[in-house]
């Protein structure tokens, strides 16, 4: 029923119940419930994380958080104030000294400055700035290829051997960086092929052959009288001695290029199911792993319905259309080796193959 209002009426408006905010109940005490002590007497053990009752030592938590200051502070006794830190950064392997020296603050006045500056000069080793400026490049090289950090580590520490090595004076510093990545990547079972590394490095294809023979010779003499055994940084220690030193096989360059040509992961596993084939029964013995890898890819994509053409793969894979197809020539002629039936059995059709020209 509506409710006729009189003029001037004004109707209370009924404000709907609101819950009260959560508060914490700072009344809760933890006590003993042996001794039952009010106030109780706890001590807490920040060596083992335990709080336990002081009067009877029954542990009342476990595995606390100690929610004190980890460090010593020095404010009181500084005149700014302030709370420096006691501790710096661990030493770094990569670097050459002790790396433990004590700095001195950039603080204001003409005295301050000048002694700050002349205690970098005598502590700052002038060998740490090309070190320095060759990790930065290599981390560059790294993060260009999307390698993982043991490799641009490995790489590192090779480079610092061969800095400190007579073999290598005068030798070219981007070469030595490009020879560095390359056996690098080799040895961790990521191989680049020489063309990838003179087109990212800007370095030719033979000074870099040149300077990782003096590697691997340099390498493998040292790691044969230490064990194979770097220590990288963060303390990451890496075995050599048992890592094995091979070249680019068309298997691994078949998963890099159809990752770059946008092929399904079936069309993928059968490209390095055919190239596997191929290395087994010698087939194009003698040619090049690029040459191999791309042929392997142009049947692999006419077997699967995704077919690329030879110009698509010359892109990739950066040899010419003419060697595509006359490796495809030859893998066409032995078909009936390489095309199994786990082959057949993905989907993979034979009548799709294209006659080579």
């Amino acid at each position: 029923m509506a409710q006729v209002l009189s003029p001037g009426q004004v109707v209370p408006i009924i404000m709907a119940p609101q819950e009260e905010e959560w508060r914490e109940n700072l009344n809760v005490k933890m006590i003993c419930k042996d001794c039952k002590e009010d106030p109780p007497q706890l001590y807490e053990d920040h060596a083992s994380g335990d709080l336990m009752c002081e009067s009877c030592g029954l542990v009342l938590a476990q595995r606390t958080i100690d929610m004190s200051s980890e460090w010593r502070t020095f404010s009181n006794d500084d005149q700014g104030n302030d709370d420096p830190s006691r501790v710096g950064d661990g030493p770094n392997a990569l670097l050459n000294g002790a790396q433990l020296n004590t700095s001195i603050a950039f603080g204001d006045g003409m005295k301050s400055r000048e002694l700050h500056r002349a205690q970098n000069k005598a502590n700052v080793d002038k060998g740490n700035k090309t070190l320095l400026a060759a990790y930065k490049q290599i981390g560059a090289l790294s993060d260009g290829w999307q390698l993982s950090s043991t490799v641009s580590d490995y790489a590192k520490h090779m480079f610092k051997d061969a800095e400190e090595s007579r073999l290598f004076k005068g030798k070219s510093t981007e070469a030595l960086i490009a020879g560095c990545v390359f056996l690098s990547c080799r040895r961790n079972g990521v191989p680049r092929s020489f063309r990838e590394v003179m087109e990212l490095t800007k370095v030719s294809k033979k000074e870099i052959g040149r300077i990782f023979k003096l590697l691997e010779q340099f390498h493998n003499k040292k790691e044969s009288g230490k064990g194979g055994l770097t220590i990288a940084a963060g303390g990451q220690v890496i075995d050599t001695a048992h890592q094995e030193k091979k070249n680019s096989t068309p298997s691994e360059l078949c998963d890099r290029y159809c990752d770059h040509l946008q092929l399904g992961r079936q069309t993928t596993n059968v490209a390095r199911s055919l190239a596997d084939a191929m290395s087994a029964a010698g087939i194009l013995d003698g040619r090049s792993p690029l040459s191999s890898a791309a042929a392997c890819i142009y049947m692999a994509g006419h077997l699967m319905g995704e077919p690329k053409t030879a110009k698509e793969i010359m892109a990739v894979a950066k040899v010419s259309d003419s060697t595509i197809r006359h490796a495809y020539k030859i893998l066409y002629s032995d078909k009936e080796q390489l095309i199994t039936a786990d082959i057949i059995s993905r989907g993979a059709s034979v009548e799709r193959l294209p006659k080579p020209a």
